[in-house]
């Protein structure tokens, strides 16, 4: 039966690596984009490739070119059984051919040099997306000849539409030129008898060198070109049905939600939900699109729409935990009644660019949560350690509450903290935004927090 694609919406549709795991998964989701009707599809790397090509940039820094070697061959090995599979055609298979071909010069140039700038880092994560979306351009056009034989699937390379700036490891879209190349490559695109299959995470400088947007990009990458194009729905598949009201590893309870605004999501992701990349929803706030989350390995299940406004608006609407935080604590009497020294430690994490998630301070004293991995940088601490004496407490976790005028509800606190009462809180953060309340406990009784919460909010 012919499917015929609704022009009058325009759907880009993103999916992650288990949607990509092999040829069936490949197909599943080629079938769920024909369903959706989507016009722009952005695909991750096969599951584990890109843990795998971080692995082998590292051995071939650090290590024996056999390791290497090894590793290279299992990349090798995992995407020409789905070319195979998928019966891929001459032409691509040779582009899959060159593309490996690359990857293994690339990785005998880091192996020579026993060195792999992030530069070089980000040139190797790119092959994972890279191989991928050509395996999955003819995924769709093996569903789009049996379903739509006028419509056909081309592949495109991000990098020619998503330009970033240089700042490898963690690249910045330039907006402004994305939606004059996307206009330029993309602006027939929603009457074209065409779907395009690009790469989610990576992008290139103005100069054509390969950048990436930092792990879980591939959600970003999707919004931003949801954005370029001036998209109606943007649509994130991935292995679970929607966002849950918690982890359903830590909590058998957590149920889908069926709808929640930008504003709660974009706390929930910031503060610990995998579900969506933290960045993911600035530019679909900014255009106002709405975003469906769905699994495509379920698309008949339901999901969750983020939108701007919602019918329903609970006080707790879903509760995140955030693991392997750091709490570090600044103490010096020169804080009491000076001016400027909130300034002086701010500028001082601006300059290393480390963010900081959540933070309280007292007369003499400032402390604020941190990702375990800053305790690398230890010029940042040394820096700190020139302005005031730093305590540093590791191995907790960042619990948050997330809803809707939490921070104008009578009773919330007690009623929060009359359900951990055993379970020590060693920080609060209220106040800031009216959808959040976080606090940080011992890592070891994070999910037991989190279960008794969700018994006592949502049951």
């Amino acid at each position: 039966m012919k499917t015929a694609y609704n022009h009058d919406q325009l759907v880009v549709s993103k999916f992650g690596g288990t949607s990509m795991g092999d040829a069936q998964c490949m197909l599943r989701s080629a079938e769920v984009s024909l369903k959706q009707g989507s016009k722009l599809i952005v695909v991750s790397a096969t599951s584990g490739t890109t843990n795998d090509l971080i692995e082998l940039a590292r051995t071939s820094e650090k290590s024996s070119w056999e390791k290497a070697s090894v590793i290279i061959s299992k990349i090798k090995t995992k995407h020409d059984k789905i070319a195979l599979e998928l019966e891929l055609p001459e032409i691509e298979k040779k582009q899959m051919s060159e593309m490996l071909i690359e990857l293994e010069s690339m990785s005998r140039g880091i192996h020579l040099l026993k060195d792999c700038s992030l530069k070089a880092l980000d040139s190797m994560q790119s092959f994972g997306e890279r191989l991928s979306s050509i395996l999955f351009t003819q995924a769709m056009n093996l569903t789009l000849k049996k379903s739509n034989p006028d419509v056909t699937a081309h592949w495109l390379d991000a990098r020619e539409v998503l330009i970033t700036d240089n700042q490898f490891g963690k690249a910045r879209p330039e907006t402004e030129t994305i939606a004059k190349l996307c206009d330029k490559k993309l602006g027939a695109i929603r009457h074209e008898n065409i779907v395009y299959v690009t790469q989610g995470f990576i992008g290139a400088t103005s100069e054509g060198m390969t950048t990436t947007l930092g792990r879980g990009g591939s959600d970003y990458s999707a919004a931003i070109l949801a954005e370029g194009i001036k998209a109606d729905i943007l649509e994130i598949w991935t292995d679970v049905a929607g966002i849950a009201t918690t982890d359903p590893r830590i909590c058998a309870e957590a149920r889908s939600i069926p709808e929640i605004s930008f504003k709660e999501a974009s706390e929930l992701a910031t503060f610990g939900a995998k579900i969506l990349h933290p960045a993911t929803l600035m530019p679909a706030i900014r255009s106002q699109i709405p975003v469906f989350v769905g699994s495509s390995f379920g698309s008949e299940l339901g999901g969750t729409w983020v939108k701007k406004d919602v019918s329903d608006t609970p006080l707790i609407r879903a509760m995140a935990i955030r693991k392997k935080q750091v709490l570090v604590t600044l103490s010096t009497p020169e804080m009491l009644y000076t001016h400027g020294f909130l300034f002086q430690i701010f500028k001082i994490f601006n300059d290393h660019k480390v963010s900081v998630d959540a933070i309280t301070t007292s007369e003499i004293s400032v402390s604020m949560t941190l990702e375990e991995s800053a305790l690398v940088n230890k010029a940042l601490f040394k820096d700190l350690e020139n302005l005031a004496v730093v305590q540093i407490e590791e191995d907790l976790s960042l619990i948050s509450l997330i809803g809707n005028n939490i921070n104008h509800t009578p009773g919330l606190a007690r009623k929060i903290f009359d359900s951990i009462h055993d379970i020590n809180v060693r920080m609060i953060c209220l106040g800031a935004s009216k959808h959040n309340f976080c606090f940080i406990v011992d890592g070891s009784q994070g999910e037991e927090a989190i279960k008794r919460l969700h018994k006592t909010f949502i049951g």
